[in-house]
């Protein structure tokens, strides 16, 4: 069995593909390592994944269609799970054309790779967002929602990924899922995450940015629960052109300053807090109603956020001191 990662060197991507080579499978990563965050960890990351026999990376922009199709002709995976994008809501306000090229350009390169493999391919599984909901006061959001006013224009690019896989599922039989994740965080994160960015600060005695006053909620999801759950889905496709869509959260949304609260607790020291407005593209809350996920997969998460903090703290100071 052999499974395509995209996006093998980022934080899910490095996590989904580790769990596939402990299953015993082999695994081809792909990644550009840009250096929207720093490509420093996404190298370490790839070294984790080195250290199976099984893994096998090849650096390249999923934009570059005839090196996609190239790859995954001479490779032939059983499985598709992409993951790979440029991720982050605000940083979409500054570089739009980088959007347009990896989460855009770099799918439709996915979905004609998947379409040249015909009925080989078992499965194909990507990475969409909770942002596709946009700002909405009803709660908690169902698959079942409209999802037509996008808040950013990451949001906006997952959105249009969601419906040219529908249309290439239905067109070429593909048997598709799309997966909406809520507020990943854990271990081998992202260092533009708000978890991430609170507790550099905090040890570097430096203030931490809150904004719209702490106001916010977010249904934030332990790595191991995403992880659990990419697996269960990639193993069991849907009928050959069929497209499915689902939520993935912790389906217990956490208030801002609580979080503040047990990142503090688990490292020991008091933030300093600036208290800002609302940064454009940010959305007030979201809340995952996984039931549909829980119906068909079994799958509920497990890990709340203060066991999730603790294992997150316990590796960002190893990491720091590295």
């Amino acid at each position: 069995m052999t499974s395509l990662v995209t996006g093998a060197a980022g934080f899910i991507g490095f996590h989904a593909a580790r769990a596939r080579l402990e299953a015993g499978e082999d695994v081809v990563g792909i990644d550009n390592l840009n250096a929207y965050y720093d490509p420093a960890l996404k190298q370490a990351r790839l070294d984790e994944l080195a250290r199976f026999s099984g893994f096998r990376f090849e650096k390249m922009d999923l934009a570059d269609e005839a090196a996609v199709s190239g790859l995954v002709a001479d490779v032939r995976p059983d499985r598709i799970l992409h993951l790979g994008a440029q991720a982050g809501v605000r940083y979409s306000l500054e570089a739009p054309f980088a959007y347009a090229r990896s989460n855009l350009l770099g799918h439709l390169s996915v979905l004609e790779a998947a379409r040249n493999l015909g009925d080989h391919l078992e499965h194909l599984v990507y990475a969409s967002s909770s942002s596709v909901y946009g700002e909405r006061s009803q709660v908690p959001f169902r698959e079942s929602d409209a999802a037509e006013t996008p808040a950013s224009l990451y949001a906006a690019t997952k959105r249009s990924d969601e419906l040219m896989s529908a249309a290439y599922s239905d067109l070429y039989d593909i048997p598709a899922t799309g997966l909406r994740f809520f507020t990943v965080y854990g271990p081998w994160g992202r260092p533009d995450m708000a978890y991430w960015l609170f507790a550099e600060a905090m040890l570097e005695g430096r203030p931490i940015k809150v904004f719209n006053n702490g106001q916010m909620e977010r249904d934030f999801t332990y790595i191991d629960d995403i992880v659990a759950a990419v697996s269960r889905v990639l193993s069991h496709a849907p009928d050959r052109g069929r497209h499915r869509v689902y939520n993935i959260g912790g389906s217990s949304p956490v208030r801002l300053m609580d979080m503040i609260s047990a990142l503090e607790r688990e490292l020991g020291v008091e933030a300093e807090k600036i208290m800002l407005p609302m940064q454009p593209g940010d959305v007030t809350r979201t809340y995952a109603d996984t039931s549909r996920l829980e119906a068909d997969y079994g799958f509920a998460p497990t890990v709340g956020i203060e066991a999730g903090l603790s294992s997150f703290a316990e590796w960002f100071k190893a990491w720091q001191a590295r």
